[in-house]
């Protein structure tokens, strides 16, 4: 009997992204087809690349409470304009839905602002990863003249004008308004941003009626094209970093960016060229356009690239139409603070 060759192949991060598909040499390349009515049932007790999400345990409510003030102040900016919410709207999916952000007197940045839902269980912060925590991140912006354009002294001056401010962080922090306790602050709240119940987290928990034929479908699909083993866990995605453009160059004939350089501006190891933390997919259908270059508007057209160039081929219509359906099921209840 002839031996099947096997060949595993990496793939990046993007929005449907995949990495280390295992696929056999001598297989199709479109997917056999599968009767729907065969998977119309909840998932069982075996193994499934993604994990219900869970609320963060143990917040301090006092501290969610200032931090959502402070997220929503443009205190925190150099020219009192640009607050946190301007680019990461809790009513928008945690984004703004531009292609790079604003920030003080107009300025633009390079990259697509990533959604700030979730964002308690990423592995790092920002699309290189710079930052090791949500503490860290809340200070990026701040210091950045492009975004904020502030520094921490500044902050601290006109907090420390404003009475109530200054009595809440006393309140809540035994040493009152430092930098350390504003960014803590904001990080408690951003910690509590996690969208629940969606329809898929209902699905893994057993609910028949949570997804239709052609949602479980594209479950089916989006596993078995291999994009489960980069976007999976708890977020589907945000817990590994990958490569854009493994099969084919992504970036072949375009003027590079300092942002297309992604996590090697961080280590300055070439190996790390073109790499960037999977995104979560999580309410991925609210969050366009993808890719930290912003290149596609669409999830159709996101599934398109990711095929292209973490796969090597061109996907058939029906893939991309099946594992749209399915992402969007991975839209969560908003918190009540992304509520008006």
């Amino acid at each position: 009997m002839k031996r099947k060759v096997f060949r595993a192949v990496a793939i990046l991060a993007g929005i449907v992204g995949v990495a280390l598909v295992i696929v056999r040499a001598d297989d199709p390349v479109t997917p056999t087809p599968f009767p729907l009515t065969a998977i119309q049932r909840p998932v069982g007790d075996g193994f499934q690349p993604i994990t219900r999400i869970q609320a963060v345990p143990g917040l301090d409510n006092r501290r969610v409470a200032l931090g959502e003030k402070l997220f929503h102040d443009a205190r925190l900016s150099g020219d009192l304009t640009i607050a946190c919410a301007n680019c990461h709207g809790l009513q928008q999916g945690g984004v703004d839905g531009q292609k790079v952000s604003t920030g003080v007197q107009g300025r633009q940045g390079g990259i697509n602002a990533p959604t700030v839902f979730n964002s308690a269980y990423s592995i790092a912060q920002f699309w290189d990863g710079r930052a090791d925590s949500l503490e860290a991140q809340a200070a990026g912006p701040i210091h950045n003249p492009l975004e904020m354009a502030s520094n921490w002294a500044q902050v601290l001056g006109r907090l420390g004008q404003d009475a109530d401010m200054v009595a809440a962080f006393r309140a809540t922090y035994r040493d009152g308004l430092t930098a350390a306790n504003i960014a803590d602050a904001i990080a408690s709240f951003e910690r509590s941003l996690v969208t629940l119940n969606s329809p898929f987290d209902r699905y893994l928990n057993g609910d028949r009626q949570a997804l239709n034929a052609a949602e479980i479908e594209g479950y089916r699909r989006f596993r078995e094209l291999g994009c489960s083993s980069c976007h999976q866990g708890m977020l589907v995605g945000g817990n590994m970093f990958q490569k854009f453009g493994v099969l084919k160059d992504y970036f072949a004939g375009r003027a590079l960016t300092d942002a297309d350089l992604g996590r090697y501006n961080v280590t300055r190891r070439d190996e790390d060229r073109h790499v960037f933390k999977v995104p979560s997919l999580r309410n991925v259908a609210l969050t366009a356009p993808y890719f930290h270059d912003a290149s596609a508007a669409t999830l159709e057209q996101a599934v398109k690239v990711m095929g292209r160039y973490q796969l090597g081929r061109e996907l058939p219509p029906q893939d991309v139409e099946f594992v749209v359906a399915f992402l969007k099921t991975l839209t969560g209840e908003m918190p009540a603070s992304a509520h008006p």
